[in-house]
């Protein structure tokens, strides 16, 4: 029968072993949720083929998080692990509407309904960026397009009923979501208010030209 120090040396082995294994696991994790967050970046700068390498890269650390998981399921933080995958999911959807201006199945995307439904929760926020920038560059129609996207989000994501109150954190996106929603529909309307003066206002200009070369030359 082995000693007590011989136990307490194969016991320190293990859990250094373990500590080892849950840092490697974090960082995994980490690395997945700034391959996301860069995705979304690029993909507003338009640079949709590097977005796609960087979520090509996050989903083989997932891969990866997922083999590891399941032979050692004790280092896994839930927290953490579900945070990156709802980045992860948010992510995956917003470069695809971007790209094709469709919604993927949560099969598409390859997490859990759960932390595919709360990654959607958050495209509202980053398709209000979309419409900002068009609004800049003075392509209301995309905006619009935006931001029926991001109400029908809201709208199908308040339909899901009992689910909508099993799903941790759901309700708080719902109602950041709105509230998103709201200040962006009054940035359109007031662009639209804008353009419209602007262009009464050119016609107007133009009119007035015209009657005074009309008014000079009949003197």
């Amino acid at each position: 029968m082995p000693s007590l120090r011989v136990m307490l040396k194969k016991v320190k082995l293990e859990l250094a072993q373990k500590e080892k294994l849950r840092e490697d696991f974090q960082e995994k994790m980490r690395k997945t949720t700034s391959l996301s967050k860069q995705a979304i970046l690029l993909s507003h700068q338009k640079r949709l083929k590097e977005a796609n390498e960087q979520l090509k890269n996050a989903k083989e650390l997932i891969r990866l998080l997922e083999e590891e998981a399941k032979t050692y399921p004790s280092i896994i933080y839930g927290g953490m692990f579900t945070a990156a995958l709802q980045e992860y999911a948010e992510a995956n959807i917003f470069v695809k509407l971007i790209e094709e201006s469709r919604f993927l199945t949560p099969q598409e995307v390859g997490v859990p309904p759960m932390d595919y439904v709360l990654g959607l929760a958050d495209v509202v926020g980053e398709c209000r960026r979309v419409v900002l920038d068009a609004l800049r560059e003075g392509n209301v129609e995309k905006g619009e397009k935006f931001l029926e996207i991001m109400d029908e989000i809201y709208i199908e994501l308040m339909a899901l009923d009992e689910v909508y109150m099993l799903v941790p954190g759901l309700r708080r996106k719902c109602d950041v979501a709105r509230r998103v929603i709201e200040a962006t529909r009054g940035d359109i309307t007031l662009e639209v208010r804008r353009k419209a003066l602007e262009d009464y206002l050119r016609h107007f200009k133009s009119d007035t030209e015209k009657v005074k070369t009309q008014n000079g030359s009949s003197e």
